[in-house]
């Protein structure tokens, strides 16, 4: 059994992955704009970094086209980690509604009708004749129907295979469903960033059997910054516990509130991406998620980012 199998598996649609994936976000650099000293990743480097991946069993990767920093793409760099790759299949989840100028500027949230554009960009960036699933991401949208009925359409037409939410409210999953099926839902979630958890979002995918995907699980309230040193005493307790770290013990938390979690941490460090791939494995006891459980701050604003 590969690395990532350890924590089993989920379906999205008809597409069964293993539950632990990887985020493509940091591949370009520190918050998609590029490494703070502005040196652009090595290409090379970052495909195998993506082939590491794949041989430790991560058949899941998350990306958008506005995943990117002067001189990289995310896209471009699974393009060629794809197309060297002959082992098992990849499952590519990208996500539209923002995008972004080739300066970095954010634009304004797509219009239903230049959805297409953005889809058939990541077609273009990705190489392929179809996308497996495709997020629309919301960024605060009171209704989503019309956004998300012009990416059924294309779902019909054949360009894309299974439809996701990204940065949604509860309801928005209840909107989405009477117009085509959805198979995963991302949004900030983690031991201390836990709106998902109050608002019952978590749990009404779990009933509806739609995955829930946490993004910034490591990260936090820190988001694109990326992790920063652990102060929380009972995280260390734990990963010492286990012999890991506390970054894995965050993760692992993520995974145990559900079989329909999946993870997607993202890193551009071959040894990071080794242990993350291996907090799949870790086993908590109900005392150690009791005590990571206490006092840890329910009341953080809903996340817009990932």
């Amino acid at each position: 059994m590969s690395a990532a199998a350890a924590a089993g598996t989920w379906k999205l649609g008809d597409l069964e992955v293993n539950r632990v994936g990887y985020g493509a976000m940091r591949l370009t650099g520190n918050g998609m704009m590029g490494n703070s000293d502005g040196t652009p990743i090595d290409r090379d480097a970052a495909v195998r970094l993506l082939h590491s991946a794949f041989e430790q069993g991560v058949d899941h990767v998350d990306t958008a086209a506005f995943y990117f920093s002067p001189l990289r793409s995310a896209n471009e760099l699974i393009n060629r980690a794809l197309a060297a790759w002959r082992g098992n299949d990849v499952v590519v989840v990208t996500k539209v509604g923002p995008g972004r100028e080739p300066s970095g500027e954010w634009l304004p949230m797509a219009r239903p009708d230049q959805l297409r554009g953005q889809v058939e960009e990541n077609l273009r960036q990705l190489g392929r004749d179809h996308l497996d699933v495709v997020n629309l991401r919301s960024d605060g949208m009171d209704s989503i129907a019309e956004h998300f009925g012009a990416l059924a359409e294309l779902r019909a037409a054949g360009l894309i295979r299974h439809l996701g939410l990204s940065n949604i409210r509860p309801r928005h999953v209840t909107e989405a469903r009477e117009i085509a099926p959805v198979v995963c839902v991302q949004n900030s979630y983690g031991l201390d960033w836990r709106r998902a958890d109050e608002n019952g979002l978590v749990d009404l995918c779990g009933e509806l059997g739609i995955a829930f995907v946490p993004f910034f699980a490591i990260s936090g309230q820190r988001r694109e910054a990326g992790a920063a040193r652990e102060r929380d005493v009972r995280l260390h307790t734990v990963a010492r516990a286990h012999g890991a770290t506390p970054a894995q013990i965050r993760l692992a938390w993520t995974l145990h509130r559900g079989p329909h979690i999946l993870a997607i941490p993202g890193t551009a460090d071959p040894a990071h991406l080794t242990e993350n791939i291996a907090a799949g494995a870790l086993r908590l006891t109900e005392e150690e998620r009791a005590l990571l459980d206490l006092d840890l701050g329910l009341d953080q604003p809903a996340g817009t980012g990932g």
